[in-house]
């Protein structure tokens, strides 16, 4: 055993009477005792197949408990866990199986049809309370005797970087770093055995993992798990379940702001201490307006896969409106013409270091932002006269107007002011003179009453207002959705294109930008 598995199994014993974990499509609450059942009986069939220390388990599941017994049971024999994203195609799902023959699948009864000609698996029902529809399929042809004890350099999980872009990064977390990264969560915000979570975030991905269920299950705290985001659902999941906090993203803010059923659902009488954003920049008015609102402050931070969550967060007693926050228990400076430093208001590459953060992809042919001893993240920011870090976008997402570099970020933050405006995004597309076009592609509000030429009026008038003249868009698309991965984050070069496609006449404004569920 190692900390990790050692902790995580002592704070079920703790819990053992205590309801602590919520499936709600069950409508069912789960004492501790019960969680460790179903990862006994998920254990024995683990044993039974011969799983050892390294041996992988792949699994494209939604939002489910069993993740937790599930989890905690591989980790226990050093088995790795590789989750990915519950709506992956099944023809995707079998095609990484070709790849890379796991030893392990842990599925749906539906995806588990798919793999029903690999002569090589065997199929049984795992029959877990938390979850009774799951299907384990096992390689037959793993040895026995093989060691089945985690050491703490263990993969606890292989994931995908969440990217906008590209071919996804596969990233390994040992026990160690899930341990360290999960304590270093729940003391930054300050959670406790009195904290009960929401999670709405897809749980294939980090955040939902190891921000939120790890440094929960650490801290005592009971975890309420949903399906999915639900605009209609949240406030009452939130009062229902007298949640304390959840994490979301700059999206879902959004979304509780605009959307009439969400506004209708909420009832000031919560007890959320905070409500938690990342994995993208927020707005700057979108974080005032929430507040506003609801009364709830917003805890942004700074993270991602290769750190094992988080980076950087706001102090809850001294939040500042729009930046991330303070590097905790990480290594953060500004790397700018080949030198490193953390000089006040110099805007850089920032990058990393830390017990938590990795030193490469298992992809090795990937590995070109590992220098120095720093990660270098791709993401622009800086440090302010405090030592709170702002971002200003991704690198890979400047626009280069004529030589003139701009920032997405900033452009957006400007025309969101705007009333009918839900969401924007700004991106660049093809300038036969400058090179590249400042663009936007602006959701309206379903509200809005209006004429798009009154509407772009008046995102015209107020870029003329309050940027510089580069920086104004010279390209204006009114969609009804933004291209998205499943982490919610918006995948810029997929939009540019369609907004190419709609400008050439090859793709209809209101058929572009389907969202990526």
């Amino acid at each position: 055993m190692t900390k990790l598995t050692n902790d995580l199994k002592a704070h079920l014993e703790k819990n053992h009477d205590r309801q602590i974990l919520k499936e709600v499509a069950l409508n069912r609450w789960f004492t501790g005792a019960e969680v460790e059942e179903d990862i006994q009986r998920f254990g024995q069939l683990l044993d039974a197949a011969n799983f050892g220390r390294d041996d992988l388990v792949f699994m494209g599941l939604n939002n489910t408990a069993a993740f937790l017994p599930i989890n905690q049971a591989l980790w226990r024999r050093g088995v790795t866990a590789h989750p990915v994203s519950g709506a992956t195609p099944v023809a995707e799902l079998t095609a990484d199986y070709q790849a890379h023959h796991y030893a392990g699948i842990v599925a749906t009864k539906e995806q588990a049809e798919a793999f029903a000609d690999y002569q090589e698996l065997a199929q049984v029902p795992i029959n877990l309370a938390t979850n009774p529809d799951l299907v384990f399929l096992y390689r037959t042809d793993l040895e026995a005797g093989r060691p089945n004890t985690p050491i703490e350099d263990s993969y606890g999980w292989i994931m995908n970087t969440s990217g906008t872009t590209g071919k996804p990064k596969h990233v390994g977390l040992t026990h160690d770093m899930m341990r360290r990264a999960a304590q270093y969560d729940l003391e930054s915000h300050e959670l406790t055995a009195d904290d009960t979570v929401l999670v709405v975030m897809p749980m294939f991905h980090i955040n939902a993992q190891e921000l939120i269920i790890n440094s929960t299950l650490l801290s005592d705290g009971r975890i309420v798990i949903a399906p999915k985001f639900s605009a209609s659902r949240f406030w009452t999941w939130i009062n229902e379940n007298d949640a304390t906090w959840s994490s979301v993203v700059p999206t879902i803010v959004t979304i509780l702001l605009k959307n009439e059923k969400s506004r209708l659902a909420f009832d000031p009488n919560h007890h959320l201490r905070f409500v938690r954003c990342a994995s993208a920049m927020l707005p700057l008015n979108r974080h005032k307006a929430f507040v506003e609102a609801f009364k709830v402050p917003i805890l942004e931070g700074w993270g991602m896969t290769e750190a094992c969550s988080q980076c950087t967060l706001n102090p809850l007693d001294a939040i500042k409106l729009g930046s991330v926050g303070k590097p905790y228990h990480t290594e953060v400076m500004v790397y700018k013409d080949g030198k490193y430093t953390n000089e006040v208001g110099v805007t850089g590459e920032l990058v990393i270091r830390g017990d938590h953060v990795i030193h490469g992809y298992l992809d090795k042919n990937r590995n070109q932002d590992f220098y120095d001893g720093w990660f270098h993240t791709g993401d622009l920011g800086y440090f302010d006269e405090d030592g709170y870090l702002w971002l200003q976008g991704r690198i890979k997402h400047v626009i280069n107007r004529g030589g003139e570099k701009v920032s997405p970020i900033i452009v957006e933050n400007v025309l969101s002011q705007l009333d009918f405006v839900a969401n924007v995004a700004v991106v660049p597309t093809p300038d036969d003179l400058y090179g590249e076009a400042v663009t936007a592609a602006i959701i309206p509000s379903e509200t809005m009453v209006g004429s798009e030429s009154f509407m772009r009026q008046k995102i015209d008038e107020l870029a003329q207002k309050s940027l510089p003249k580069y920086r104004q868009p010279t390209k204006v698309f009114f969609v009804d959705a933004f291209p998205l991965n499943p982490t919610g984050k918006i995948m810029r070069e997929k939009l540019s294109e369609q907004l190419v496609a709609i400008e050439r006449g090859d793709l209809d404004e209101k058929e572009s930008s389907v969202a990526v569920s």
